[in-house]
């Protein structure tokens, strides 16, 4: 009973942050103009880089994570690469209705390898949050880390498949309009992500000068 609700909290919490809005989420859905399944490709690409992360930090990675340094270092390499992917995602837009048209980072698994290690919300996360649930499922058994993962990674996956599955119908129906659309708005979401991400680590530099 204790596990289950333990389960139940793991999925709650995994919910919550899976829903807010990120560069995933904004990657998700434009990848999915094209591609129903890229959620889950993207998901796939996150798990292995989250899953080395969950059980690096139970020996102790959390606290190079904490470092102020990784933070600000972490934070501007992954906002540069927001920015240059919200550029490309922008240019791509007039090639839509040519037939040289193709999906930005047509590497799905790839894109969710590089935005996970490029967003140090993500590395903060799991040296916090992360770190709190995956502390608690170590003392119910190294069996139940396993399950606290695998919940964790399911939640992840069912999001980013259900917004790029929904991408894909909604450009069924609205075709080269709708991909427009998805394309603009995704790729300035990413753009502001990108700014803030290096906003906040050259802060936390000057704040240590």
């Amino acid at each position: 009973m204790a596990l289950a609700v333990f389960l139940f909290k793991v999925f709650v919490i995994s919910f919550s942050g899976a829903m807010q809005p990120g560069p995933v989420t904004a990657t998700a859905i434009t990848l999915g103009t094209k591609n129903r399944f890229a959620g889950l490709l993207l998901s796939l690409g996150h798990v292995i880089i989250e899953f080395p992360v969950m059980v690096l930090i139970m020996v102790g990675l959390d606290k190079i994570l904490k470092l102020t340094v990784t933070r600000i270092v972490i934070g501007l390499a992954g906002g540069a690469v927001l920015v240059i992917m919200a550029v490309q995602m922008v240019l791509s837009i007039k090639k839509i209705e040519s037939a040289e048209y193709k999906p930005l980072h047509r590497k799905p698994i790839l894109a969710g390898i590089v935005l996970s290690v490029g967003n140090p919300y993500f590395l903060l996360w799991w040296a916090t949050v992360g770190l709190a649930l995956a502390t608690q499922a170590v003392q119910f058994g190294v069996w139940a880390f396993g399950m606290f993962a695998v919940t964790h990674w399911l939640v992840d996956s069912i999001w980013l498949l259900l917004l790029s599955w929904t991408s894909y119908k909604g450009s069924q129906f609205l075709k080269a309009k709708f991909q427009k659309g998805v394309l603009t708005v995704c790729g300035f979401a990413l753009a502001v992500f990108g700014v803030i991400f290096i906003y906040d680590a050259g802060r936390t530099l000057l704040a240590q000068l």
